[in-house]
């Protein structure tokens, strides 16, 4: 770096100054004109307004996001997380380790070891008034009961969920090895309406915002994209770029310029979204533990992590470096089971399942100052965890075979 100074120095017509600054530091090596500095600062800038341009399309749109190039005086203006309260408890009949929101934060689904699928109307279960247990809907009638659909098709345990950007597609994985679509516009179907084939469980997938193509994740390390209308399959072309062990969560950037892949072995990766090529990799991002999620911040700039060492990380993208560390959600070290990390919907926070207490850790994603838990009165660890893309609300699944929703009634947003 002093020697791109000294080059410049040199080039813009400041000899002695030049000279003087190579002495002072030591820098041995011959340095002759050069404008190299101001290139690689003017690409930067241009790099910069382009976020900034990025950014102010969510402000527009009355969408706030992440920047803590911008954020340093910002303040969080959604509640803690120790102000969500239960609104609504439904549950499976074995393990529930699956939940999802759609992208308008309208409806949620979870998945079961029982092999089953409920989808649930948020706007219903704000407008119960009475128990928030579960009740059946023949009881309380079909109409306002906040499960709608109720889905069967797997013969294994559900593992994963996402929702289609802008049709009534469900798509799900399974530990029987199959991708399946299920079409819920119609209250009677409750079978999928096309199936894809693994090699392998499915433990993680995600559909392009579009909803064209979705990518799957299983307990083989190769990565694939299918067409959502045909099925194809692509996978990169180049063997190096695929991981060395089992796929644990994936995640599109909104934009669909590019996907991130987490695995068992440690590693974060970047891929293209159109060449399905790897174009960066955070080797070791925790340390030598299994990465267990991925999560993009929504102006494309950051990537959050969680890994089984309890640790979670805010990664800038752009220089491939860790910005803030969130500690503190685990007390005795490694996590036995993977616990994902996700923003709430406005980014100003960051939110951890913590398994042994099965409570929800929080901290301020621009300072990580960790904040007040909340007691997710689950009676087994939590496996599942989804935040609303839209509201102060999210969802919690756990090995007690329930699923909660949880809701701030003191959102100020």
């Amino acid at each position: 770096m002093y020697r791109l100074i000294i080059s410049q120095l040199m080039y813009d017509g400041y000899i002695q100054l030049a000279s003087t600054l190579r002495k002072t530091v030591n820098e041995g090596r011959c340095c002759g004109p050069s404008e190299k500095l101001f290139e690689i600062v003017k690409a930067d800038i241009i790099a910069q307004e382009a976020f900034v341009r990025d950014d102010s399309e969510f402000r527009e749109r009355n969408i706030t996001c992440l920047n803590l190039a911008t954020d340093a005086d910002t303040t969080a203006t959604s509640p803690e997380l120790c102000l969500y309260e239960t609104i609504f408890i439904t549950a499976h009949k074995d393990v529930c380790r699956a939940c999802a929101f759609n992208i308008e934060g309208t409806l949620i689904a979870t998945g079961s070891a029982d092999a089953s699928i409920k989808i649930m109307d948020v706007e219903r279960a704000l407008n119960r008034d009475y128990s928030p247990f579960d009740t059946e809907p023949e009881f309380t009638g079909a109409d306002t009961h906040p499960v709608i659909r109720t889905l069967y098709d797997h013969i294994d345990e559900v593992k994963c969920l996402a929702f289609h950007s802008n049709e009534y597609l469900l798509a799900s994985g399974s530990k029987d090895c199959t991708v399946k679509f299920f079409d819920f516009s119609k209250a009677s179907a409750k079978r999928a309406c096309k199936t894809i084939l693994e090699v392998a469980p499915v433990r993680t997938l995600a559909f392009h915002p579009l909803g064209e193509h979705v990518i799957v994740g299983t307990e083989n390390p190769v990565l694939r994209m299918y067409v959502v209308e045909t099925s194809s399959c692509f996978v990169s072309p180049v063997p190096a770029d695929q991981h060395l062990d089992a796929i644990t969560d994936l995640q599109y950037l909104d934009t669909g310029r590019c996907y991130a892949s987490a695995s068992k072995d440690g590693s974060v990766k970047i891929w293209d979204g159109v060449s399905c090529r790897c174009t960066n990799t955070f080797a070791n991002a925790h340390d030598g533990s299994q990465v267990c999620s991925v999560k993009f911040s929504r102006n494309g700039k950051y990537l959050l992590t969680s890994g089984r060492d309890g640790v979670v990380k805010l990664w800038e993208l752009r220089a491939n470096r860790c910005l803030i560390i969130y500690t503190g959600a685990s007390s005795t070290g490694l996590e036995r089971h993977r616990i994902q990390a996700v923003f709430n919907h406005n980014e100003d926070y960051v939110l951890y399942p913590e398994e042994h207490s099965n409570s929800l850790c929080s901290w301020d994603s621009r300072t990580g100052e960790r904040k007040r838990l909340l007691a997710l009165g689950h009676t087994a660890p939590v496996r599942g965890f989804a935040h609303s893309p839209t509201q102060a609300a999210f969802v919690s699944c756990s090995d007690d075979f329930r699923a909660r929703f949880w809701l701030s009634k003191t959102s100020t947003d």
